[in-house]
Formats: C-alpha cells, sequence, structure tokens
C-alpha cells in the first residue's frame, strides 16, 4: 500500500529543522481542520498504512508524523511538550517515566490487560523481540547460532571472520538500546561475556536496528545483537540474505507504546489515534493495514517474556545506576 503526503513546507516551524529528524512528512489534506502531531521512533514506511487507516473516516484531520530516535523522543518532548499530540516509542522505560512525570492525560474508554498499560495513560500495542541477525554468507546452515552462548563461541573460533563486523546498539544514545541491555543484563552474566567478546573484535555501534539491518545487508556486518526482528521481517529485500533467530537462552521482547501529551490541543482526535492503534490490531491480521508485530501475552507461544509496564522499568533510569550502567558497559565494549 502506498501512502500520500503532502508537501513538507506545511509542517509546523516551531517544531524544529529537518536535521532533528530522521524522517518526518503530512499525510491528509493540509487545509484540514484540525492536525495531530505524532512523535515517534517507529520509521514511516512501517506506520504509514497505520495512519491512513486512521484518517480513512476522518476527512478533516491531517497527521504530521516525526520520526527520531528513542533517547531523542524524550529529550525532544520534555523541551517542549506544546509542540506534539501523540509520543510513540519502542523505549518502555523512558515512555513510562514521562507518564508518572505528568507529561499524559488519561483515555478513559480504552481498556488493556495490566501488563500491557500504565495508569490508563500508557498504552502497549505491538510485541517485538529483540534478536540476532546474522548475514547468511558467514555462516554454514547448521552452524547459525541459537543462544547467546553459541554466538560467542562461533566469534571466538573465527575471529577473523568477525572483527570488525558485529554490531549493537550504542546504548550511550539510543533508548531501546538501553532498555534490552539493562534488561539483558538482569537475566544473566552471559550478556557480560557477549559484550567482552564483541569489544574485543571491536564491535560497530548504531543508534537504530535499520542502520544495522542495512550493514547486514551490504556486508559491512556479519552479526548484528539485539536488532528488532520485525524491522527485518518487514523488508522483502533481506529474505535471502539474513536469517533472524530468536535467542532460545533467554529473550528479550519489548512492547511499543503511546500515549496523549497533556498539552494536546486536539485531546479527542489523539485519544482516537491511540485507541486506533489498540484496536487495529486485535482483529484478524491484516499486514496491508498493521505491518507491525500484534500485542500478545506476557508470555507468548514461543516462551518469550515480555518486558510489562511497571515501575520496575525505571531502575536503571536512576542517574547513578544509569551511569554505572554506561561506565561497566564501556569497559567491555568499547576497548
Amino acid at each position: 500500500m502506498r501512502y500520500i503526503f503532502a508537501l513538507i513546507v506545511w509542517l509546523c516551524p516551531l517544531m524544529g529543522t529537518a536535521e532533528e529528524w530522521e524522517d518526518q512528512n503530512a499525510f491528509g489534506p493540509a487545509s484540514a481542520a484540525k492536525t495531530l502531531r505524532v512523535l515517534s521512533s517507529t520509521d514511516t514506511s512501517l506506520f504509514a498504512p497505520v495512519i491512513e487507516d486512521f484518517l480513512r473516516s476522518r476527512a478533516g484531520v491531517a497527521v504530521e508524523y516525526f520520526v527520531t530516535g528513542t533517547a531523542q523522543i524524550d529529550q525532544v518532548f520534555r523541551a517542549a511538550p506544546d509542540d506534539f499530540d501523540v509520543v510513540i516509542s519502542s523505549a518502555m522505560d523512558l515512555q513510562l517515566k514521562l507518564v508518572n512525570d505528568g507529561y499524559s492525560v488519561p483515555v478513559e474508554t480504552l481498556s488493556q490487560p495490566d501488563w500491557a498499560q500504565w495508569r490508563n495513560s500508557l498504552f502497549a500495542f505491538t510485541t517485538e523481540p529483540a534478536t540476532i541477525v546474522i548475514n547468511r554468507a558467514a555462516f554454514a546452515p547448521d552452524t547459525v547460532p541459537q543462544t547467546r552462548q553459541e554466538l560467542i563461541a562461533a566469534m571466538r573460533a573465527r575471529p577473523e571472520v568477525f572483527r570488525g563486523k558485529v554490531g549493537t546498539y550504542d546504548v550511550r544514545k539510543s533508548g531501546l538500546g538501553y532498555l534490552f541491555a539493562t534488561q539483558d543484563a538482569r537475566a544473566s552474566e552471559t550478556f557480560w561475556r557477549l559484550m567482552e567478546v564483541m569489544g574485543g573484535l571491536d564491535a560497530r555501534l548504531y543508534c537504530c536496528s535499520g542502520e544495522m539491518i542495512d550493514d547486514l545487508v551490504s556486508g559491512d556486518l556479519v552479526v548484528a545483537y539485539n536488532v528488532l526482528g520485525s524491522y527485518v521481517a518487514a523488508r522483502e529485500d533481506v529474505a535471502e540474505t539474513l536469517e533472524i533467530v530468536l535467542p532460545s537462552d533467554f529473550p528479550t521482547t519489548m512492547m511499543r507504546t503511546a500515549f496523549v501529551s497533556s498539552r494536546t490541543e486536539v485531546e479527542a482526535e489523539a485519544a482516537a489515534f491511540v485507541r486506533h492503534l489498540v484496536e487495529v490490531q486485535t482483529g484478524p491480521r491484516n499486514p496491508d493495514v498493521f505491518p507491525l508485530p500484534p500485542l500478545s501475552a506476557a508470555v507468548d507461544g514461543a516462551g518469550q517474556a515480555v518486558i510489562s509496564l511497571g515501575p520496575a522499568l525505571m531502575t536503571y533510569l536512576d542517574p547513578l545506576k544509569r551511569k554505572r550502567f554506561i561506565k561497566e558497559w564501556s569497559s567491555a565494549v568499547i576497548q
């Protein structure tokens, strides 16, 4: 499905320069009576069908869609909360903190399980695992690692293949990368051994999954760790080149979340948009309308434990704990 957007010139000038955004697009008529401003970490290619579906029954509404990194979303929104009506991010911990700090309003008519909502204000609408993605050319079919321990063994056995060609998030800059890393570290000490091995092989650090996937396709990487599997699965051009591995030792699965800004001037439309995100993925699967993985139970059929929405998520947002974690991570990865 194609998405049609108006010229960027009608986007609000008060929202900064184009250099601040990874992408920005406008949907619907420029003459719309009401405009909904959405700040998001989700690539436009994945979210455009959702926006188009929302607008089909709302002729007088337009959507301005701004994409930036998960850590930047927190910074940008805190600096200018009046500028946005809905905030969407995969960094669940930062989203929870924004809600706790009073930046959201409840959506009273929307009901979600306790593990998928917080204070009736923050709502999960996808379930997406962190995966290991490999370039098939680097592995024989029966040697693809299925666990972190197997990945460590593979890299130690053939350092010449992996040196300078392993990638992961730069947790100093990526909110989602920091969330995944802290959750991994809580689950097992294997995470730290993996980081040390990757660091010894001159690991390359990234802001986002999309860039890691591009470098895997080009051959600049042969392995990327903690990549969003949904981004790989959505690309038709990578099926023959890349393989997605769901680590069987301890899976990490996040939920993409959304909330309505407490400073919005179009609260009804913003609430309707968040409600649409939750409702559109509950019916029969239609990838033309909702190309992201739908929300699933706290433990899915593959036994993947989903990171639940709750106060424990904010543990590593404590400044001292964050500083300590970043220091340990940097010592392991940046050698």
